[in-house]
């Protein structure tokens, strides 16, 4: 009975020792810069959603530059893709019909 009380409060020690190992580190400088980072990402893309969200917190936290401002050959496709939904959306199509239509007209 007493190596038992004794083992476990042995493993009890231990564990204890263990979980002030994990509380005692700080993080890297690497890491409090990827934390910084993140931050601001997360402030700018506070008005995004979904994808937009996704693509832009990806791009974000690499330091791309897109990030901030689309290089000219996004623009023009941003452009492209807004014009050619508005002219689905005037003719009214839907499903398969508009599925083909975009893609045609992207293409153009």
């Amino acid at each position: 009975m007493r190596l038992w009380i004794a083992a476990i409060t042995l493993a009890l020690a231990a564990s204890g020792a263990l979980a002030q190992d994990k509380k005692d580190k700080q993080p890297s400088e690497a890491q409090k810069k990827q934390q910084e980072r993140m931050k601001q990402c997360n402030e700018r893309a506070a008005d995004k959603k979904g994808d937009e969200r996704q693509k832009f917190m990806s791009a974000c936290l690499k330091g791309g530059g897109s990030a901030a401002q689309p290089t000219k050959a996004q623009k023009a496709q941003q452009d492209r893709m807004k014009a050619c939904n508005k002219q689905a959306s005037d003719k009214k199509l839907k499903g398969e019909d508009r599925q083909k239509f975009m893609s045609g007209c992207l293409k153009t």
